[in-house]
């Protein structure tokens, strides 16, 4: 599925499975590894060595890719690296489209509380922006990295971002051989809000199995002969969370947008959610314009 695969890296503790588990996926891809550290222009960073003006970030990001460049030699991986100078997030992005890289591999601190509003978090960002799907790894002691993944997790609210990411997450399962788990939430939390629909709970649990069912007759059309499915009740990043646990799930698909409005607004994002919490690796995968 992929050829040109894009890995940022810093190099933060963590991040050694995070670069052994994207090696992993362009092995059995067979595709070119790109690391690429980006020294943040929104940091200062230059000094004076030796006499002369050097930016440090850039001299850290020379180490940092050389390092993971000898981890990628003991793997037996294609790669190259690069670093380069720019606003991280956007700079991520810019720098796939450019490539034409088919996946970011992004390791990701999953930070929550105070320290992930004040330092605002890269791979949400890049999340959001990026055009191509997204694989987060979690940079933390609990993250469950399984590869190939034999089951696959795949969240619908039936939404046309829904369908278009369930339709990339089915095409993955079909080359892995992977079990389809298919999960529609009917959230509870918004038919108390008042927020969800104006139609009944009992209309909501339709339209989270006709959800399903739509992705079921895909799935047939991939020839995916085990597919299992899920209708909940309740918050869905809670639902998401809770189905990773019980069904020994390896990994999330599931796409960046799905209900608009003031329900976003006032719960925030699943998908940020999830890759923020999700002990599994996350593929987020954008609707196109």
């Amino acid at each position: 599925m992929y050829e040109d695969i894009l890995l940022p890296f810093d190099g933060s503790d963590g991040a050694a499975e995070a670069i052994h588990h994207a090696a992993e996926v362009a092995h059995w891809a067979d595709a070119t590894l790109h690391v690429l550290f980006v020294a943040d222009t929104t940091r200062d960073s230059v000094t004076v060595v030796d006499g002369q003006v050097v930016d440090a970030l850039v001299r850290k990001g020379d180490e940092i890719v050389d390092e993971a460049a000898k981890t990628l030699d003991s793997l037996g991986v294609p790669y190259d690296t690069d670093v380069v100078q720019g606003n991280p997030a956007q700079t991520i992005v810019e720098y796939a489209d450019r490539y034409e890289h088919d996946l970011i591999v992004l390791p990701t601190h999953g930070r929550d509380g105070i320290s992930r509003y004040l330092a605002g978090s890269v791979s949400e960002k890049v999340v959001r922006l990026a055009s191509l799907p997204v694989l987060t790894v979690r940079m933390q002691p609990d993250e469950q990295l399984t590869f190939p993944y034999e089951n696959i997790l795949i969240p619908t609210d039936g939404s046309a971002a829904a369908a278009h990411a369930a339709n990339y997450g089915l095409s993955l399962a079909e080359s892995l051989d992977a079990t389809v788990h298919v999960l529609s939430v009917v959230d509870e939390t918004l038919l108390e809000l008042g927020l969800g629909s104006t139609v009944s709970g009992l209309d909501s649990d339709q339209a989270a199995t006709d959800a399903i069912d739509d992705i079921v007759s895909e799935a047939k059309a991939h020839d995916i002969p085990d597919v299992v499915t899920h209708v909940e009740r309740g918050a869905p990043t809670e639902a998401i969370l809770d189905s990773i646990e019980s069904t020994a799930i390896h990994a999330v698909v599931m796409g960046t947008t799905g209900q608009r409005g003031t329900e976003r607004i006032l719960l925030g994002s699943i998908a940020e959610k999830t890759v923020r919490s999700a002990p599994v690796p996350v593929m987020t995968v954008a609707q196109p314009d």
